[in-house]
């Protein structure tokens, strides 16, 4: 039961943006090494969404699991993720990743 009106909601879950990429740049430097070691390409790195939920809430122990949830769907409509199937990836034309 959210008892913040809707703008306050929005705003709340737009200020784990930051953390919430902060976490996956991790993940997917790992990622990225383990591709190098093998010699595959980078840009293949990516990371199961049931993966990020989990380290969103190993790195941010405040987060509840539908608010990571919601906070990655917010990412993805804000063009700061995309989707590959059940994988996520940085959106790279916002200069990420």
């Amino acid at each position: 039961m959210n008892t913040l009106p809707e703008h306050k909601h929005i705003q709340v879950i737009q200020s784990w943006y930051e953390p919430a990429l902060r976490t996956l740049s991790k993940i997917l430097a790992k990622k990225e090494e383990n591709l190098r070691k093998i010699n595959r390409d980078i840009k293949n790195a990516a990371v199961s969404r049931d993966e990020y939920v989990e380290a969103l809430l190993k790195d941010h122990r405040t987060l509840y699991h539908s608010h990571a949830s919601e906070i990655i769907s917010s990412l993805y409509r804000a063009g700061k993720i995309r989707y590959l199937g059940k994988f996520i990836q940085m959106n790279v034309r916002d200069g990420a990743a």
